[in-house]
């Protein structure tokens, strides 16, 4: 906890140096493309065209308890968390490998690099989301005061991806091929994400299973409260909660433990 405490402390102190570097990776990406940011929103708009026709049209995957629900917003409420998560941990992932020139040069705590490629994938999610709320309108999808638990529901996300992000970023520096492994566990991971099928449809004897995922949990509690307008499974919940912080707490203590041989390894 001390160790957490004071690393919350040096990012504050450093906090124009992490804007800069969220700002600088921002405008790099969509650097002298002609769609420009058009593609935060194109991207995962085809991404949810395609599979809600493979899945709802070709595979006919029912949304169940929300069966009145379009398959496309079902899909895509909880596409957007998912993709926000994925493009964070591999982005994260080669942050370190990324700013290798200025590990070598520059003193700054090294936390600020991870981050900033985690929060510039937040910027792509908050443009994102305007589908999702312009679809929610159109299909006329009833919205409840439950809709705030996205808020917490939203923070347990953000640590369980930090503890990850910071985990492997320092593993990748030393171990190139962390990133290969984190690109295949995210296509594993997915299928065993509620993302594309409902969470009724898990079989009761990997239920247990399905709770020690706190990215199903998770995105499960975004479909209960968007679009179901109910509150959270809390039990389901406090245990993501507990995960995201046990992850949090590794991979910091991690990433501080190999941070003095980061140079050593570029």
């Amino acid at each position: 906890m001390l160790q957490l405490l004071k690393e919350v402390n040096q990012i504050i102190k450093w906090h124009e140096l992490l804007w800069q570097m969220v700002g600088r990776e921002v405008k790099a990406r969509y650097k002298q493309s002609i769609l420009g940011y058009f593609w935060v929103i194109l991207n995962p708009l085809a991404q949810m065209l395609v599979m809600s026709f493979a899945f709802s049209i070709i595979l006919r995957i029912p949304t169940n308890a929300t069966s009145n629900i379009p398959y496309s917003i079902f899909l895509f409420v909880a596409l957007l968390p998912w993709n926000l998560f994925a493009t964070s941990l591999s982005s994260a992932c080669n942050s370190l490998v990324m700013s290798s020139t200025l590990i070598t040069k520059v003193y700054f705590p090294r936390t600020i690099l991870v981050l900033a490629s985690m929060i510039s994938k937040l910027v792509d999610f908050v443009f994102a989301l305007s589908i999702l709320i312009i679809y929610m309108i159109a299909y006329r999808i009833p919205v409840t005061l439950n809709i705030l638990w996205i808020f917490p529901i939203f923070m347990i996300q953000q640590i369980f991806t930090t503890g990850l992000s910071l985990f492997f970023a320092a593993a990748n520096l030393i171990y190139r091929d962390i990133q290969y492994l984190v690109s295949l566990a995210l296509l594993l991971w997915m299928y065993a994400t509620p993302v594309i099928y409902p969470a009724d449809l898990v079989p009761a004897r990997y239920k247990l299973i399905f709770q020690l995922n706190p990215m199903a949990v998770i995105i499960n509690a975004y479909r209960q409260t968007i679009l179901g307008g109910d509150s959270p499974n809390f039990v389901s919940l406090a245990i993501a909660l507990a995960l995201s912080l046990v992850t949090l707490f590794i991979g910091l203590s991690y990433f501080k433990s190999r941070e003095k041989v980061f140079a050593d390894n570029i």
